[in-house]
């Protein structure tokens, strides 16, 4: 099993969604010890935004991209070569102001690419990248699950499903700016979130 974990948190070693996603993945491999990590941090090496400039690299054929066209491409295809290799995604999304941080906004632009990791269809859109299981977690400072202001959950469902990648798991830590009493109940919560992950991922 191989095991693709992406932390997007711009705090580093202080961030609670990069430190419980570094937890589950620890679990992940005790559970299966012969699987393998990487650990991709878009906090500490952001991908490049989608502009002008990547999207005209991308949409000029192969063979006709000019050198600096060619390698902006090749960012891209670097992050869909290791999520179509991994079995499970371990995603870490904080909030940032209701929704997702940009450096993982900007993965999910380099991600998805029709014709590779979707294509359209009279029907509609098909998502390409099946069999894959995803375990998000997602931390907050308020409380927002249920809420409108939580547009973290949507979105990420939403481009996961898109994508193709359905069999996708929560895991939530909120109220971490609203003190040590509630800090330390909202993290105990996702751990032991993590157990029932844990034994889910036994029986299965």
């Amino acid at each position: 099993m191989k095991i693709l974990q992406v932390n997007s948190s711009s705090k580093g070693p202080q961030s609670h969604s990069s430190r419980l996603a570094d937890e589950l993945s620890k679990r992940l491999l005790s559970t299966h010890p012969s699987a393998t990590l990487k650990v991709r941090d878009l906090g500490r090496s952001s991908h490049p935004a989608l502009d002008e400039a990547a999207l005209q690299a991308l949409f000029t054929p192969a063979e006709q991209r000019s050198p600096v066209q060619a390698a902006r491409v090749a960012l891209d295809d670097a992050l869909i070569a290791e999520l179509m290799d991994a079995d499970v995604l371990v995603l870490a999304a904080p909030m940032y102001n209701f929704t997702i941080p940009s450096t993982l906004k900007s993965w999910f632009d380099a991600i998805a690419r029709a014709g590779v990791t979707f294509r359209y269809t009279d029907m509609g859109p098909v998502g390409l990248v099946s069999g894959k299981k995803v375990y998000v977690v997602s931390t907050r400072g308020g409380t927002h699950i249920g809420q409108p202001t939580d547009q973290v959950t949507s979105y990420m469902q939403t481009m996961l499903g898109f994508l193709g990648m359905t069999d996708v798991h929560f895991v939530y830590a909120e109220g971490l700016a609203m003190g040590p009493d509630v800090e330390r109940r909202s993290l105990g919560e996702a751990h032991r979130r993590f157990d029932e992950l844990m034994v889910s991922a036994n029986a299965a």
